[in-house]
């Protein structure tokens, strides 16, 4: 298997608040803390976490994942060893089609400071000048207008509703799906 190095050059990012790296097995504990909070996860695609154990088993998952070069989650974080703020997932990834999905939680104490904008900002910049992706999609549950917010201030694009997409915990949700493509891309380039 090839290093992340390798298959996701040119890490970790670094903004003007925030640096993001690949997750760590120590970031286990701080991970659980944000994905048993319920608020959290109340528009996830499964429910909060009940275990430490289920945080571990993530991580490993990822990792395994990333080893493969077609998911990568990074770590949030104000320094480079400071403590997990949130994370951002880049999944079916597809470097043939040039194509991939992002998912991204922050903890509550963080959320409404503009930390997941700037997150995204830098891991779109990365996404389509790094790994040269022609398309980047997300899907928000309908209710959680915040986030988005978030993705329509990047300049993504409402798609299309998957109705009833997701049951949680016996609820059935719908699913927007965005999309954003490197030729629609208006933001501007962040400085590295």
């Amino acid at each position: 298997m090839a290093s992340h190095s390798l298959l996701f050059p040119g890490l970790p990012l670094h903004s003007a608040r925030l640096v993001l790296s690949p997750i760590r097995r120590d970031d286990a504990a701080a991970l659980f803390a944000i994905q048993s909070d319920p608020d959290v996860m109340r528009f996830w695609n499964h429910p909060a976490w009940t275990r430490p154990a289920e945080a571990r088993a993530q991580i490993d998952d990822d990792l395994a994942a990333q080893a493969t070069g077609t998911q990568l989650k990074l770590a949030v974080r104000e320094t480079l060893d400071g403590p997990l703020l949130g994370i951002c997932v880049v999944f079916a990834l597809d470097r043939d089609a040039a194509r991939a999905e992002i998912g991204y939680l922050l903890a509550p104490d963080r959320q409404g400071q503009g930390y997941m904008h700037e997150a995204l900002q830098h891991l779109l910049d990365y996404l389509f000048q790094t790994l040269h992706l022609h398309r980047v999609e997300a899907e928000v549950d309908p209710r959680n207008r915040p986030s988005a917010h978030v993705l329509e201030r990047l300049g993504f694009h409402l798609e299309g509703v998957l109705r009833q997409r997701w049951r949680i915990q016996g609820e059935l949700s719908d699913s927007a799906v965005y999309g954003l493509l490197a030729d629609d891309d208006v933001r501007t380039p962040l400085p590295a």
